[in-house]
């Protein structure tokens, strides 16, 4: 696992990092979710999947708050909120 991570804020360091491995018809990858700390402290959470020879793919990283502005969005989306287990009940 690296513990360095290129992001558009620059680099940052891999501080935690969850895998969920899954399988499309004979495909197998993972999803990715890890959690990235810059040089100046701020928090990123990078989603991204990775193949069967390992390699982050199609990352998408978001600021912390980043995330905040997600959790209000999703008000507007109570569908999506509820498939992400983030809904208000």
């Amino acid at each position: 696992m690296a513990t360095r991570a290129a992001t558009p804020w620059g680099p940052a360091d891999l501080v935690e990092e969850l895998s969920v491995p899954q399988q499309a018809g004979k495909k197998r990858f993972a999803s990715k979710v890890q959690l990235l700390e810059t040089a100046k402290g701020e928090r990123l959470v990078r989603f991204s999947y990775a193949g069967p020879g390992g390699g982050t793919r199609r990352p998408v990283t978001l600021r912390e708050r980043d995330i905040g502005r997600l959790k209000t969005a999703l008000a507007q989306h109570p569908a999506l909120a509820q498939a992400l287990g983030l809904d208000a009940q």
